[in-house]
């Protein structure tokens, strides 16, 4: 009698501790595709505040852009950790006369807009 109620207790350890191992294994995926998504999130809301700050101070500047609202702009796509965009970036203050800034402003711009995830 003794060895079927140990048994007994054996199967329901072992089978409590394959339901919780089970449960943990759900669990961590879950938890995995969930730090994915917030990734993802964190990196729209980077891309799209660097844009909005790009088209305030940049493309509706009635006049040169200040000093510091370069330091932002340079700061906030630093902030983004992508190369491709940096070297967006670099060719669009780099250039030198109007149709090469023109040029970059649109690559650049279609470079952030591509690295937006949905």
């Amino acid at each position: 009698m003794k060895k079927i109620i140990l048994t007994a207790i054996a199967l329901i350890v072992a089978s409590g501790v394959i339901l919780l191992s089970v449960g943990y294994f759900l669990q961590a995926q879950k938890i995995q595709r969930l730090q994915k998504e917030l990734n993802v999130h964190q990196t729209n809301t980077n891309i799209v505040s660097f844009l909005s700050t790009f088209i305030k101070k940049v493309l509706k500047a009635k006049d040169e852009v200040s000093f510091e609202d370069r330091l932002k702009l340079e700061n906030a796509v630093r902030d983004l950790n992508d190369k491709e965009l940096l070297s967006l970036w670099e060719s669009f203050t780099q250039a030198q006369t109007s149709e090469q800034i023109q040029q970059n402003v649109k690559n650049l711009l279609e470079g952030l807009v591509s690295k937006i995830m949905y």
